[in-house]
């Protein structure tokens, strides 16, 4: 596996790379570069309008990429939109049953505290124009988790809209998704899943989520494309969120009619190449096994949490049990977390996030909760499957190295 990843054999001050950022992005295997330049070279064109050869290919391929997403969903490719990525998809969703009217004014939107800003962000301010009211789960358990007893206390105010995170990009927490229909039968269920869906299948049919999305970048694919799972139903009532384009039928001087499914949702031009080389990322994970992907990362997650709990002055975040998968956060007391990343990057080539991780909301509690030194910011690793525990004995020894050389 480590041959299919050359970004592994960069140095990093004369050491291997530890490429423990993949919360942030997943390095990318030579056959998703490959297949960008080959569909570059021998099969690119504009897709849905022209009906050369070129045109046709492009068309076909684009296509293909649809329907693998599809099966590996278990949903109809119809509910398979293509979009830059989670923040554009969330974006889409709240968007269009605005205009729609499936959202309207004094109806409840529920979201929680452990929200990357993309999945908190639109709620917020769509609220400020449109009247309709938003409240947030609130974890009630120390170090930033949330319990089931958080998710229950809301079940009796019969949301509206439920929008919340599979896995926390902040603590790690994955969140019990398949009861969420159970405890909200009514919500229209908006799943972020960046997180969650690199390490697991998720079949939202089966666990009743109406609008799922992911991102390709976080799950070995390219940037800029993500996936939107819709519920046919609800996408057939929605009024578009872009206009123009292929989601376009018929124009005139008083009104359009819109295309079908799932065009109707992909204004413009679409990032044709990258998702094109998107399925090949996928089939790299299928044929490794998600299952193994996600016993690899639970593992290497767990063996992290054990080493970094016996070094004193090591600040934990997240649930620190099962339920915390693929991220671990913490901090060195006393130590900026921008100086830890920066020393181990330099000294140990272990690349690891620093900051707020786009979760404001999240560290504000635990800063209330006395967790953080410093304001809006924890140190976070991220694992992914070509990750060692080898990669996790480095960065911990480097984190003590670190803690040693502030004491001085």
């Amino acid at each position: 596996m480590y041959e299919d990843f050359p970004t592994l054999k960069t140095k990093i001050n004369g050491r291997r790379l530890v490429y423990l950022d993949n919360a942030a992005t997943t390095l990318k295997p030579k056959r998703v570069v490959e297949k960008l330049k080959e569909f570059y070279y021998t099969s690119y064109s504009n897709v849905h309008r022209a009906v050369h050869t070129l045109a046709s290919r492009a068309t076909v391929e684009l296509e293909e990429s649809r329907e693998r997403f599809a099966e590996f969903l278990g949903v109809s490719p119809q509910e398979i939109i293509f979009t830059s990525g989670t923040t554009m998809a969330i974006n889409l969703v709240a968007v269009s049953l605005l205009r729609s009217g499936l959202l309207k004014e004094n109806d409840l939107v529920l979201t929680s505290l452990l929200e990357h800003h993309a999945n908190f962000v639109p709620w917020l301010r769509l609220s400020r124009f449109h009247g309709y009211r938003l409240e947030y789960i609130k974890p009630s358990g120390r170090f930033g988790t949330l319990e089931m007893d958080d998710l229950m206390s809301h079940r009796e105010k019969n949301p509206k809209v439920l929008a919340i995170t599979g896995l926390s990009n902040v603590t790690g927490q994955r969140i019990p998704v398949e009861e969420l229909r159970n405890i909200f039968p009514n919500a229209i269920i908006v799943l972020d899943g960046a997180q969650l869906l690199p390490h697991e299948r998720v079949k939202p049919k089966e666990i009743g989520v109406d609008f799922l999305a992911f991102s390709l970048h976080k799950m070995l694919g390219p940037t800029g494309v993500g996936v939107l799972y819709g519920r046919k139903e609800l996408l057939e009532q929605m009024e578009p969120f872009l206009y123009g384009g292929e989601m376009i039928d018929r124009v005139s001087l008083e009104d359009v009619t819109f295309n079908e499914l799932p065009y109707k949702f992909e204004a413009g031009t679409p990032n044709i190449a990258d998702i094109v080389a998107s399925k090949e990322a996928l089939a790299y994970l299928e044929e490794i096994g998600f299952e193994v992907v996600h016993e690899r990362v639970e593992r290497l997650t767990q063996l992290a949490l054990e080493e970094l709990s016996r070094v004193d002055g090591v600040e934990l975040y997240g649930p620190l049990d099962e339920r915390q998968h693929g991220i671990v956060s913490f901090n060195i007391k006393g130590v900026h977390p921008h100086d830890v990343a920066h020393i181990l990057d330099q000294e140990f080539g272990v690349a690891i996030r620093s900051g707020h991780h786009c979760a404001q909301p999240l560290m504000n509690l635990l800063k209330e909760q006395s967790l953080l030194d410093f304001p809006n910011s924890t140190c976070r690793a991220s694992f992914y499957l070509y990750n060692t525990e080898e990669d996790v004995r480095i960065f911990v020894e480097g984190v003590k190295k670190v803690k040693e050389w502030f004491s001085r």
